[in-house]
């Protein structure tokens, strides 16, 4: 629930830090588009309560998303997909061992023999070797 509240008021901060930002007059003129003399209040006072707004508006911004992502952190826990893996009941002196002979004749024990897969076989059809014709194509 704490997580719900924070998310909304990182929220609301954001929205306001963008309406702030846009709000402030652009000094340096870009795209065209100098401040001109239109504002609220006087070009200085405006500018300076604004630029303290952006500014509060900014560092509660940061400090929110910090929070957020320690206490989500918090939620999930200290686990890695590595402590999830059961490599304790692994013996490394048995990997990459050869099968065991009762692993290797299940038939003799009533069981279906393994599916063993066909010998892989290269045909380059550019050599003339197979392909279904046994001459090398035709030359334009």
């Amino acid at each position: 629930m704490l997580l719900g509240i924070l998310l909304t008021i990182h929220i609301l901060v954001a929205i306001l830090l963008i309406g702030v930002v846009l709000l402030q007059r652009s000094e340096g003129g870009a795209l065209g588009m100098g401040g001109g003399p239109s504002g609220f209040m006087t070009a200085r006072g405006a500018g300076d309560l604004l630029t303290r707004t952006t500014w509060v508006l900014a560092a509660i911004f940061f400090g929110l998303s910090l929070l957020l992502t320690m206490l989500a952190g918090r939620e999930h826990g200290a686990t890695s997909v590595v402590d999830r893996v059961k490599i304790d009941a692994i013996d490394p002196s048995k990997l990459n061992q050869p099968a065991s002979p009762a692993a290797a004749a299940p038939a003799q024990n009533g069981g279906e023999a393994p599916i063993e897969a066909p010998t892989p076989q290269v045909r380059n059809p550019l050599l003339g070797e197979g392909g279904g014709s046994d001459s090398a194509p035709a030359k334009p």
